[in-house]
């Protein structure tokens, strides 16, 4: 009842400004004031959008799902294009249009219907009021009560009607457009699956360093003891492998090592080699999985990278607010990669690597004094690290001119 009754005057003012908009654009088209009216226009009419879905689910309990906001690069007429081509506004343009009538319908249903059924209902009393004297029933007499009752009747569904109209009409115009919708989805399906792809690898990091890491040092702590005892055997003095006696020591005294006891010890000294081998690779893998610098964020993983560069790296960092740990991960990696490539490629002395997460955005720059000429795809290395930066809504841009110097930039999204 209170949408229906609110209907009018918001359907006036949104039908109003919806043909005031598109009258004046169309006049002004072909003026330089053409273009930012229709801008402003559609700015103002995506708001309106937002007070109607508002209103739609506070009266009528219609959750619509609100679109994405609108994309501001930079440039102002980057802005603009991007407000000319938002389906969103122009849909909202259309949804006012339509709001008139329907408003102006459920307005004479909420009110109107009421009181033309106490008008009829009370036929006979008005037009003696109206008219003194004498006057005869007829048959308007009779049938005023029934009509009016059944107006008043007819009442509840008509506005039931006209709400699910509204409901269906908001639905369509006001929420986001289908190939939006889908793209929302599948923005949430890969975050989700991000996560859960990073907590399998941190659980696959705790296995292996806790697990598999403390079973090797404790083999390796054997065959370091097996090693001594075989030491032990090839002293002087100390017992052959094919004496037959006790008193046979001061005949084996001084005596070489048996070639069993030699063979030993060798395969001994190979498993030893291996097993610290291994050690090596498992921790350098599990550093790969998880660096355990990132627990403490970018600020504190950060400086201990650009400190083990090849090259020395001066470091900026600007972090006001903390990505997520997908992000984190990706920026560090990003970090590693372009430090990696640097001292491999470029022939760079210095570096200057800066890191910035403002305003729900994160971008990483680095900067060297090398010979340039990078390009992306020229490569496996910078084209593997923009797929991988696009995975996570990230872009990478390389201005690297013959001659130098090398400015790779990422950037990507705070939160996904």
């Amino acid at each position: 009842m209170a949408f229906a009754v609110l209907g009018l005057p918001l359907g006036v003012l949104g039908g109003v400004y919806a043909v005031a908009a598109l009258y004046a654009g169309a006049l002004l088209s072909l003026t330089v004031l053409g273009l930012p009216f229709v801008v402003a226009a559609l700015v103002g009419a995506r708001r309106l959008g937002g007070l109607h879905r508002w209103l739609v689910g506070r009266l009528l309990g219609e959750r619509v799902t609100a679109p994405p906001p609108l994309a501001r690069p930079s440039g102002v007429l980057a802005r603009g294009r991007a407000v000319l081509t938002d389906p969103v506004g122009w849909r909202a343009l259309v949804y006012l249009l339509l709001r008139l009538p329907l408003g102006a319908l459920g307005f004479l249903t909420a009110v109107g219907l009421p009181l033309s059924a106490v008008w009829l209902a009370g036929f006979p009393l008005w037009v003696r009021l109206l008219e003194p004297g004498p006057r005869p029933v007829d048959w308007l007499d009779v049938a005023g009560v029934p009509a009016g009752l059944a107006v008043l009747a007819l009442a509840p569904a008509v506005l039931r009607g006209l709400s699910r109209a509204n409901r269906a009409l908001a639905r369509a115009l006001l929420g986001p457009v289908r190939s939006q919708q889908r793209v929302r989805e599948l923005e949430l399906a890969r975050a989700t699956l991000l996560a859960e792809s990073t907590d399998r690898l941190r659980q696959l990091e705790r296995d292996l360093h806790d697990g598999t890491q403390a079973q090797l040092v404790a083999l390796a702590i054997t065959l370091s003891l097996a090693d001594d005892a075989l030491g032990e055997l090839d002293a002087p003095g100390s017992d052959s492998p094919g004496s037959d006696s006790p008193g046979s020591d001061s005949a084996a005294a001084g005596a070489a090592p048996g070639p069993e006891v030699r063979r030993l010890r060798t395969l001994v000294d190979r498993a030893r080699g291996q097993t610290d081998d291994t050690i090596t690779g498992l921790r350098r893998l599990t550093r790969g999985i998880h660096p355990v610098a990132l627990d403490g964020g970018l600020a504190e993983a950060l400086p201990g990278l650009t400190a083990t560069a090849p090259v020395p790296v001066t470091l900026r960092l600007d972090l006001r607010e903390r990505p997520t740990e997908v992000i984190e991960r990706a920026v560090y990696f990003c970090a590693a990669e372009l430090l990696t490539n640097l001292a491999k490629h470029s022939g760079a002395r210095t570096a200057e690597l800066t890191a910035r997460a403002v305003d729900g955005r994160v971008r990483l720059t680095v900067r060297d004094d090398g010979r340039g000429g990078a390009v992306i795809g020229a490569g496996t290395g910078l084209a593997g690290l923009a797929e991988r930066l696009a995975a996570v809504d990230g872009v990478l841009r390389v201005d690297s001119p013959p001659g130098g110097p090398t400015v790779v930039t990422a950037e990507l999204p705070s939160r996904l």
